[in-house]
């Protein structure tokens, strides 16, 4: 337990991050139907199931320029 406190600080806005970030790429998915490569089914298991890393690609490479 003591391990978790010691760690908190960084965790929480990593979490908070993380959040918001997948919170965005899934509402723009959800909203247009035009990616660079992929569809929406795809999109949406990458952002919710590759944590941080899947709202970074979805917006990087997948969002299409509007």
């Amino acid at each position: 337990m003591e391990f978790i406190r010691e760690y908190l600080p960084i965790l929480i806005p990593i979490v908070v991050l993380e959040i918001g970030l997948m919170i965005y790429a899934l509402s723009h998915v959800l909203k247009h139907n035009k990616f660079k490569f992929g569809n929406k089914t795809m999109w949406i298991v990458i952002v919710v199931l590759i944590q941080i890393i899947g709202p970074i690609l979805y917006l990087t490479i997948g969002k299409d320029n509007e």
